[in-house]
């Protein structure tokens, strides 16, 4: 049973997991956009919405705090000074999941990740 369990695993180890929350959040921050799996998408939505809320500060801080969880500069770059002062008055919600299809190969249900 999973009450009160606070994320999905997935079915991977942790850090594959993390590894993989990683490239799907700088896949979102690089193209606004992308296709994934419905719950990969919901565990990547709450994952990325910590990040922009960090970086909606935008100081230094925000910036170590951001590229610790990206290890990527040029996400971390455009994140911190593109895509967080959008949300500047907004206090929650950057995202949005919409399911589109189910994978040919397995039947899995399709979400479109996108930022608001």
């Amino acid at each position: 049973m999973r009450h009160r369990h606070g994320y999905r695993k997935l079915g991977r180890t942790s850090s594959h997991r993390k590894a993989l929350l990683k490239n799907l959040a700088i896949a979102l921050v690089t193209h606004g956009k992308i296709e994934t799996g419905v719950f990969k998408a919901k565990e990547l939505q709450s994952y990325i919405e910590k990040l922009i809320t960090a970086a909606r500060a935008n100081d230094l801080n925000a910036h170590r705090y951001v590229f610790a969880y990206l290890q990527d500069k040029t996400a971390t770059k455009k994140l911190v000074t593109e895509i967080a002062p959008r949300y500047a008055d907004r206090n929650g919600g950057y995202t949005r999941i919409q399911r589109t299809r189910l994978r040919r190969g397995d039947a899995s249900q399709m979400a479109i990740i996108e930022l608001v």
